[in-house]
């Protein structure tokens, strides 16, 4: 299992790497969210609970929800606590409604990673500048997107194994100490023969 861990780790890293230098080489904002989203799509690959399909829509739909609250918070709410208050309750409740609609088929845990992922890559730069949300979101989140991809990729190919567990040792049969074998008696004849070894001088 340890051989296992380091190399998904390895894998990991090298992914992380690899997002970053060709991020720039091609012109993809990949560069700034390559731990982020590189560790957390890791995460979604490594926990071994639904199906993978399952896991990887529960984290793209908590990403996209996630967006829908920077998309009101830019429209209807002011930028101000108040504002970031109500739209981090709405988009908890969101993802709480969906997992409970699907009947815990998308796992709540990974709709909560991807609205984790796309406040981590934007808030930021939301904060910065508010009015470009139409023009800047949709690159933050293709490229934390891309990053978990491929990290859950990785870790799915490549990862830990359980450690199996150790069988029972076998039990083994003490004869008695004379070799012969002990014949229980029945309970009745066992009462009887107290009774009369009780009633002897």
């Amino acid at each position: 299992m340890q051989r296992s861990t380091l190399l998904c780790g390895a894998l990991l890293a090298v992914v992380a790497g690899l997002l970053c230098l060709v991020g720039e080489a091609l012109g993809l904002d990949t560069q700034h969210v390559a731990l982020v989203g590189g560790a957390l799509g890791g995460v979604v690959g490594l926990v071994q609970e639904r199906t993978p399909a399952q896991r990887a829509a529960g984290f793209v739909i908590g990403l996209f929800v996630a967006w829908l609250g920077f998309a009101v918070r830019a429209l209807y709410l002011p930028d101000s606590a108040s504002g970031r208050a109500v739209a981090a309750v709405l988009v908890v409740a969101v993802c709480v409604l969906f997992a409970a609609g699907s009947a815990n088929r998308l796992p709540l845990w990974t709709l909560l990673l991807g609205a984790a992922a796309m406040v981590a890559v934007y808030e930021e730069t939301y904060t910065a500048d508010s009015p470009a949300f139409l023009a800047q979101s949709p690159s933050a989140a293709t490229g934390v997107l891309l990053a978990a991809g491929i990290g859950f990729l990785a870790t799915s190919i490549q990862r830990p194994q359980p450690a199996t567990p150790a069988e029972p040792e076998a039990r083994t049969e003490v004869p008695p100490p004379d070799g012969e074998p002990t014949e229980e008696l029945p309970v009745n004849e066992t009462r009887e023969f107290a009774t009369v070894e009780g009633e002897r001088p």
